[in-house]
């Protein structure tokens, strides 16, 4: 598949250097044991073709390797050439990766039994293009499960001004992620309108000290975002620069917690018929479960 020569969407960050790509893997360590949970809970098995889209250096296409096998398939989706290049080189023989538009994947209709996207919708917009799309190549009964933010949560206590001046610019930038109604709970009313069926919901939170490696988390969106800041005009360089090392020295402090995005969960099934039902039994009941065993409130 070729590049897509424009985009659907609008997600800021284009960098792929090499702090990004640090970024995105704390990103994904982070969020590790609930993206293992909802697979479990989903119940992918072998022999399944399963498609993650937005992948960038890696997403879940590892972890869905090895669950679908050498019998299944995983075909990963990223827009950035880069990040293909760096997916394509850690990839398992039974993981495939395309470049390409995540609204418009170009991919056969019905040819997968999941589908999965994270921080995608919330990051990057127009959710209803992305939700049809996910329909449209899943098979009869096949499931999509989308992970996305609400960033209403993220705050750090005590509060400080440069953390707030940094959030209020991050919030210009993603403004799917703030708000009264956040898409990250939108997204269930949106999937069910499009007749998703048996759909779930879990949220997940995350809390840092001053010692946890995810405390500089916030920084590091920071940096990656700072081109963009400076060109919206959100900051002068230099004030940038000057708001960042005071958050950074808040942050340090050994008094100083941070509450992170919350994640939301939410998967559901396409409709289907009495056999598709049989074949893959009934993963997807609505259900508001718990945090993953052993993790009671995430890394602190």
């Amino acid at each position: 598949m070729g590049h897509a020569k424009q985009r659907t969407g609008d997600y800021p960050i284009e960098t792929v250097e090499a702090d990004e790509i640090e970024r995105l893997r704390r990103q994904s360590e982070a969020w590790a044991a609930d993206a293992r949970w909802l697979l479990e809970r989903i119940g992918i098995r072998p022999g399944w073709r399963c498609l993650d889209l937005g992948c960038g250096p890696e997403g879940l296409t590892r972890d869905l390797s090895a669950r679908v096998g050498p019998e299944g398939e995983v075909v990963g989706l990223e827009y950035s050439p880069d990040f293909v290049k760096l997916a394509r080189a850690a990839a398992a023989a039974n993981v495939s990766i395309v470049e390409g538009d995540a609204y418009a994947t170009g991919l056969p209709a019905g040819s997968f039994d999941f589908v999965h996207f994270r921080f995608l919708a919330s990051t990057a917009g127009r959710p209803e293009l992305l939700v049809a799309e996910a329909k449209r190549v899943l098979r009869p009964g096949g499931i999509l499960a989308a992970q996305e933010a609400d960033a209403r949560s993220l705050m750090c206590h005590p509060p400080h001004p440069a953390w707030d001046r940094l959030r209020a610019a991050l919030e210009v930038c993603f403004p799917e992620g703030f708000g009264d109604d956040p898409l990250a709970y939108r997204l269930y009313r949106l999937m069910r309108g499009a007749g998703f069926e048996e759909l779930g919901f879990r949220p997940a939170l995350l809390g840092t000290t001053a010692s946890h490696p995810w405390q500089g988390y916030f920084i590091d969106t920071a940096l990656s975002l700072r081109e963009v800041y400076l060109r919206r005009g959100l900051f002068a360089p230099d004030e940038f620069d000057a708001t960042l090392a005071d958050c950074r020295a808040h942050l340090a402090h050994p008094d100083t917690l941070v509450t992170s995005v919350t994640l939301t969960q939410t998967w559901g099934r396409t409709p289907a018929g009495a056999r598709r039902r049989r074949r893959t039994g009934s993963p997807c009941r609505a259900t508001n479960a718990g945090p993953p065993a052993g993790r009671p409130g995430g890394p602190t």
